[in-house]
């Protein structure tokens, strides 16, 4: 008998494979071919899948299979909006509330992060957790919840599109997650909100290299 094991623990496995580029957007997959892959009974896999479905990670082709989403420039241009809307205010937000254990949590990421600089994708997650612990302290669950799907799909974003991969080895990257760390330690949500802002419009700048800029009001 195959055994089963909790839905959650493949989830978070297929899940990490997708936003690693491991399960390439467009890829079709299929529950029995998981199933041998990990050892399952179909059962877990099915309902890993469609959870990852329920958040938009794989589109279900009905008697066919799962596809997993696809990822293209105009995706980047939609979540670098998402993120130009919500950010600046989560950032502002948490500024005012931050607790010191946060503003720790924050000092270490950005050290990883140095650290990594030669190791863009590594570098990457370690911004990806910084980013995630600023909009978690800005105590707005759902505004938190938006940021995280949209943060994922920025992770995958730079793992699938390699072009964007350069920026973040950069000493500017750094600089601006610091001087964003100074502000929000400091609890200046102004300057902290003004500091995302010119972060993200320099993330957007980049993208334009690679003829994807965001265009409209947002961008200024």
């Amino acid at each position: 008998m195959t055994p089963s094991s909790p839905p959650g623990t493949l989830y978070h496995r297929l899940r990490e494979g997708i936003l690693t580029g491991r399960y390439a957007p467009g890829e079709l997959v299929f529950e029995g071919t998981l199933a041998q892959e990990y050892g399952l009974s179909k059962t877990p896999v099915r309902e890993a899948l469609q959870l990852l479905a329920a958040r938009g990670l794989v589109t279900v082709l009905p008697k066919k299979g799962y596809m997993v989403r696809t990822m293209d420039f105009q995706d980047v241009r939609e979540i670098m909006d998402l993120r130009m809307l919500l950010e600046p205010h989560a950032v502002e937000a948490a500024a005012r509330a931050c607790a010191p254990a946060v503003i720790g949590e924050l000092r270490r990421f950005l050290d990883e992060q140095s650290r990594l600089r030669n190791r863009p994708l590594e570098a990457m997650g370690q911004a990806q957790q910084f980013h995630l612990t600023l909009a978690r302290a800005g105590g707005n669950g759902r505004a938190f919840d938006v940021l995280r799907q949209v943060l994922d799909e920025t992770s995958r974003a730079h793992h699938v599109l390699p072009a964007l991969q350069s920026y973040m080895s950069t000493e500017q990257e750094q600089a601006e997650h610091e001087k964003i760390f100074t502000a929000v330690e400091a609890g200046d949500a102004e300057a902290a909100g003004e500091l995302m802002r010119a972060h993200l419009k320099n993330i957007n700048a980049e993208m334009r290299s690679a003829s994807m800029a965001s265009e409209g009001s947002l961008w200024g």
